[in-house]
């Protein structure tokens, strides 16, 4: 019976409560299927052991309502449960337009702050549909089912109520995309890995503060990425071409690097990194990791040492969202359908070209330029933005 055809007919809201244990679903559908009606809607929740039931179904015809109910009734005593059934018509009032998926993550996720982020999806028209848990640990998560309002406007709004209260919250249009196969594109130091590569190269130079200061002239807007870039290499020169070997071993991943690509790829999804660092570092990540594509820039070595200078194609901000798109060509996949995870201004251009812009523990302007933020330090945080559960992650895990 379709959604039409019910909205007039008389309808029943059987509601159980109690202790759950199995076969109380089962149960209670052979209690109804002796009086032939038709099952509307169904909703189960539990929560501490605790479960709650609720099933639409239509009234029963012959006038036998009654005993349906004291037989329901009966049967739920009989399990130590509580039973209560309202009579209505038809089924749930049709959902407002515009449909969209909010993830909160919390640590911890606290009453005060989910009242707030619910408060301000009621104040932007939105109406929540359905809450449930996506994830306990490392962090909570949970995702609210919106309708009623458009979900870039929802973003803009519950992007500044999360800064002002702490947590992270993504927001993202419903529908059959959101679970298509996808590709996750991350940007690498200081996302994918927890170290900036040029500061381990200078390290075993000795001209760590010197590379620090034209970072910091960078960051002030003395000079461009390409300009800093050229000036920081150029302090290498002369290094010995082994040390790549030792900052290789000298990386550290992010927690919950392995278990976010991990995931990704039990689930179809093809992931791969741009960096403005070195193709001496991401190529063994690359293969390290089993990631799809990698590009960075390269060091220039000659006579084995290093020569103080990059060859080939600059990777600096606009290359990074030229080699998203050049990625998602490759791998068949819309760019509407396209994950993008960095952490400064030099992402910004392909956190801004993908379907979602993740900022993954970033400076502030980041933040707020982004689709959606995380800052907590795990990066397998980010499956839960996309809906993916713990149970699902830990059953990746398992295969």
């Amino acid at each position: 019976m379709s959604a039409s055809q019910t909205s007039d007919v008389p309808t029943l809201l059987v509601k159980i409560f109690g202790k759950d244990r199995p076969g109380i679903t089962a149960g209670l559908f052979d209690t109804l299927a002796a009086y032939s009606v038709d099952v509307v809607d169904i909703e189960q929740v539990v929560t501490r052991g605790r479960i709650v039931l609720c099933v639409l179904v239509t009234k029963p015809a012959g006038g036998s309502e009654g005993e349906l109910r004291a037989t329901v009734h009966s049967w739920a005593e009989s399990l130590k449960l509580q039973a209560e059934i309202l009579s209505g018509t038809g089924d749930n009032r049709p959902r407002g337009s515009g449909r969209s998926h909010v993830t909160v993550l919390g640590h911890p996720l606290t009453a005060e702050s989910t009242a707030i982020i619910a408060s301000r999806i009621t104040a932007t028209g939105g109406n929540i549909d359905r809450i449930f848990r996506l994830a306990k640990y490392p962090v909570t998560a949970v995702e609210f089912a919106v309708s009623g309002a458009e979900t870039e406007p929802l973003r803009t709004a519950l992007a500044t109520t999360a800064a002002q209260i702490g947590v992270d919250v993504a927001v993202v249009s419903a529908g059959l995309h959101r679970r298509a196969q996808r590709l996750v594109v991350m940007d690498v130091d200081s996302t994918l890995i927890q170290d900036e590569v040029i500061e381990l190269f200078a390290a075993h130079a000795g001209c760590e503060a010197e590379v620090a200061e034209v970072t910091e002239r960078a960051m002030r807007g003395e000079l461009d990425f390409e300009q800093s870039l050229h000036a920081r290499v150029g302090l290498l020169a002369g290094l010995d071409a082994s040390v790549v070997d030792k900052v290789r071993s000298e990386v550290r991943l992010t927690p919950g690097a392995r278990t976010l690509i991990r995931t990704l790829k039990m689930l179809g999804y093809q992931v791969g990194v741009v960096s403005g660092g070195f193709t001496q570092v991401t190529d063994d990540l690359r293969e390290r990791l089993g990631l799809d594509f990698a590009s960075a820039n390269t060091l220039e070595i000659v006579d084995g040492k290093l020569t103080g200078k990059v060859t080939g194609e600059i990777v600096d901000r606009a290359g990074k969202a030229r080699l998203l798109r050049r990625f998602a060509a490759e791998a068949g996949v819309p760019l509407a359908q396209t994950v993008a995870i960095g952490d400064g201004a030099n992402d910004l251009d392909m956190l801004n070209a993908a379907g979602l812009g993740v900022a993954f523990n970033a400076k502030p302007v980041v933040r707020e330029a982004a689709h959606t933020a995380v800052n907590v330090p795990f990066l397998d945080a980010v499956l839960y933005l996309l809906g993916i559960t713990r149970e699902e992650v830990e059953a990746a895990d398992l295969a």
